[in-house]
């Protein structure tokens, strides 16, 4: 797969197999062969499991150092396991939810290599809160888990890239992020996320510091809520994706991977604050954040 910036047309093409002509090779990305990260040193939260597995096995693909976390030690092994140089990336087994564990988890990021240039959260969920009427304490953790955690790591990390005039910071909101389409506490959160990166996004823009959001719809990845609902309610997956999925299939998480190798880019410096859907029609919202 390649994704592939045209100029003079001002449009991105994703494409499988596509020849791209000389003249046009001006961000230029193939998906599986790129170095246009080679060296950038990136942080990847919640990626254990789903979404930010793929993105670590990708950012390494590209020739990314490393510092990826989750809650599975066994699973960031095995991840681990499969990067080409292992030894150059940082696994490290942390639950975020507790403040001591994000301060220890960024003394750990800056002993191991001095800095970051992009965050991709991807640390999120509804924690399986499907009552409408939540306590103060569940909102409080699914606040935390989606927008706190991502909230304080960029407090720590954006005053050194805005000495450098340079970073990413790439946030995955959800199509709840627009429209109420999940639980409550779920689509609360996510809103207050996109409303985050839209805000956050405007505040540094001038320092060249890039935060962005994706809105996904539903996609699989491994061991992603979908993933789970395949095995343990199949029926219900069938009925969403007939009902809500005009590909009349279910996403792959690669196929998010393009949009997240832009808004990780220089590329994207346009795109200061936008949350960016990429959900194959599911969204009935006609406005992005």
């Amino acid at each position: 797969m390649v994704i592939l910036w045209v100029p003079l047309l001002n449009i991105w093409i994703i494409s499988e197999g596509l020849k791209v002509p000389t003249a046009c090779r001006v961000g230029y990305i193939h998906l599986e062969k790129s170095n246009k990260f080679s060296g950038k040193r990136v942080l990847i939260t919640g990626a254990s499991r789903g979404l930010g597995y793929i993105c670590a096995q990708y950012f390494e693909k590209w020739g990314a150092q490393l510092v990826v976390n989750g809650r599975t030690q066994e699973k960031l092994d095995t991840l681990q396991s499969g990067f080409s140089k292992p030894s150059q990336h940082l696994m490290i087994k942390a639950d975020l939810l507790d403040d001591g564990e994000i301060d220890s988890m960024m003394n750990k990021v800056n002993d191991f290599m001095g800095g970051i240039d992009i965050v991709v959260h991807t640390l999120g969920g509804g924690y399986g809160f499907s009552d409408p009427l939540l306590s103060k304490k569940q909102f409080q953790i699914l606040h935390a888990l989606n927008l706190g955690v991502a909230a304080e790591i960029n407090r720590l990390v954006v005053p050194e890239m805005q000495k450098r005039k340079s970073g990413n910071l790439i946030h995955v909101c959800s199509v709840a992020s627009q429209e109420a389409t999940g639980s409550v506490g779920y689509n609360t959160v996510k809103a207050a996320l996109a409303a985050y990166v839209r805000s956050l996004g405007r505040e540094l823009a001038e320092s060249e510091v890039i935060a962005t959001g994706i809105l996904p719809g539903g996609f699989y990845a491994p061991d992603n809520v979908w993933k789970r609902h395949k095995v343990k309610t199949p029926e219900r997956v069938q009925e969403f994706i007939e009902n809500r999925l005009p590909r009349k299939k279910m996403g792959e998480a690669s196929e998010i991977i393009p949009l997240i190798a832009l808004l990780a880019s220089r590329d994207a410096s346009m795109m200061a604050g936008s949350c960016v859907p990429i959900d194959a029609g599911e969204g009935l919202a006609y406005l992005s954040v």
